[in-house]
Formats: C-alpha cells, structure tokens, sequence
C-alpha cells in the first residue's frame, strides 16, 4: 500500500483512478481546485509527504488555449514545475499524464519516438510541461513516468465530447448530427487507461509510454455501433464540414507499454459503448 497524492482528483480520470487506487487499499489524498491554485507555492506546503504523485490536474479545452494562452502555459506547465518540486521535496515518484502530441502522424502506428508537434497553445502547454518532467528526472533525480493517452471514453465524461455527444442524440431517438464522418481515432475505454497508470507506478526508471488500444475507428463506425447496440436506426446528418488541419487516423503503438507494464487492454470498443449505454439508461431512468 502506497501514499498517493492526485491531483486534478476531481476530473473524468481523476474520480475512476481514485475510486481503484482506494479498492487497492491505497491511502489516496485528493487535491481538487477547492483546495487551492496548483500553481500557489502555499497550495502545495498544505499537503503531507506522499510517496507517489500523479499529476492530472490540467486545463484540457483547446479552444480555450487560444483565447486564453497564459492561462494554460501557467495551470499545464507552471501547475507541473509545482507538482515536480513537490515530487523533489519530499523524494516521490511521478506519473505524469500528458496528452496526444503527434499531429498529423507520418505513418501509423505511432511508436513514442514519433515526431512532436504542438499545433495549439494546448499542446505546446503540455509539450513544455514533459520537458520539465524530464529535466527534473536527469537533474534532480524524480523518478518520472509519462503517459500520453490517445483517445479517452466512458461514462461520467463531459458531453461536449463526441462519443457522449452521439449517444445522447441516439437515446433521443431522432436525429445524429455530426459534422464529419470520416475522422478516425484510436480510443482507449476508462478503466483500461485506470489499470495503465496504476501499472506505471511501480517503474523505477524514466519512461514514456503511449496508452491507446491500437485500433482506429472512424465517426461514422461510432454512430454505427451505437445505434446497434441500442437497436435503433436513426438519420445520421453530417454537415461534412472539415476542421482546418484535420487529423484523418490515429492509432497508438502500444508494444513499449506491453512489454514493460504488462499492460494490454482489455475492452472492446463495443463492449465499452454497450457499458455507457446501459449507464445512460440507468440514469434517466432513475
């Protein structure tokens, strides 16, 4: 049993893993926003010594990132230097989870060693926020794990995201509206990402490790998949309208996370549609 400290702790990733870290009988401490700014000296003298921390806290919406570029290179790199001379004070480990920092891939799948690129003040947020981490693991000796998560879904994520997004308008029953069917992405199911980082603390040297399920699916196979689990065959309306730069497939190379975390993930994506659904029908229904 470790002492770990999460922060970011009441996030859609933050609430799962401190619910499994708890069933491990780990003792959690949750920092959330009601506790302080992560970037205030005095929020972090508040917390006791731990032995792990993992680092969530973030601010995630790009468009946001573009009004407001400060505001995230202080909460995503500030907020992270923080956490790392939190990490350096009182000799604990890191698991820090960054972001998808590929762009659009020269080829898939796509191994760690990939090529970065940071198209948005979010990324480039991020991107800054791993070069510390990887400083302070040379130069100070913080033992450091890096997870890039590809694309997350389960139940309790916000609704502004796509697969929750359908869903909701499948239930409706009326019409799916989306603006691209063409886009695929690899998507990686809640708890399967949980046992990633859960996984991830017992590394004792610095790593990196891309988290996905090495399998893309396009829009239009989402909706499909959702309709047939809910056994309805609604009018999908796609406006075809691209995003500029649009990234057209993602497919994680999961082999580094295989062979050193004994990881591999463990549902379908039509098993972890089919656990959402029924999550939704439960909750309207309540």
């Amino acid at each position: 049993m470790s002492k770990i400290l999460v922060s970011g702790a009441n996030g859609f990733v933050g609430k799962n893993l401190c619910r499994a870290l708890k069933q491990l009988n780990h003792d959690v401490i949750e920092l959330t926003s009601s506790a302080g700014d992560i970037i205030d000296t005095k929020t972090w003298e508040t917390i006791p010594p731990t032995d792990t921390v993992i680092h969530l806290a973030a601010k995630t919406f790009v468009p946001d990132s573009w009004k407001n570029p400060d505001l995230f290179l202080q909460t995503n790199t500030l907020g992270t230097v923080m956490a790392l001379e939190y990490c350096r004070k009182y000799n604990a480990r890191m698991v820090f989870i960054s972001s998808y920092l590929y762009g659009n891939p020269e080829s898939l799948p796509i191994h760690e060693t990939a090529k970065i690129v940071t198209p948005n003040p979010y990324a480039l947020s991020k991107k800054g926020a791993e070069d510390y981490c990887k400083f302070y693991a040379d130069s100070f000796n913080v033992n450091m794990v890096i997870i890039r998560p590809f694309n997350l879904y389960g139940y309790g994520q916000s609704d502004n995201f796509l697969i929750p997004e359908i869903i909701l308008q499948v239930l409706k029953g009326k019409e799916v509206h989306v603006k691209d069917l063409e886009p695929k992405r690899d998507y990686i199911y809640i708890a399967d990402f949980i046992d990633a980082i859960i996984r991830s603390i017992d590394m004792h040297q610095f790593e990196l490790f891309n988290i996905g399920s090495g399998i893309s699916y396009s829009v239009g196979e989402i909706i499909q998949m959702i309709q047939d689990i809910c056994g309805t065959a609604i009018p999908v309306i796609s406006s075809a309208e691209k995003r500029p730069a649009e990234i057209m497939d993602t497919v994680a190379d999961i082999s580094k996370a295989k062979e050193l975390l004994n990881w591999t993930p463990t549902t379908s994506i039509y098993d972890g549609l089919s656990a959402i659904v029924q999550l939704y029908k439960q909750a309207q229904q309540a």
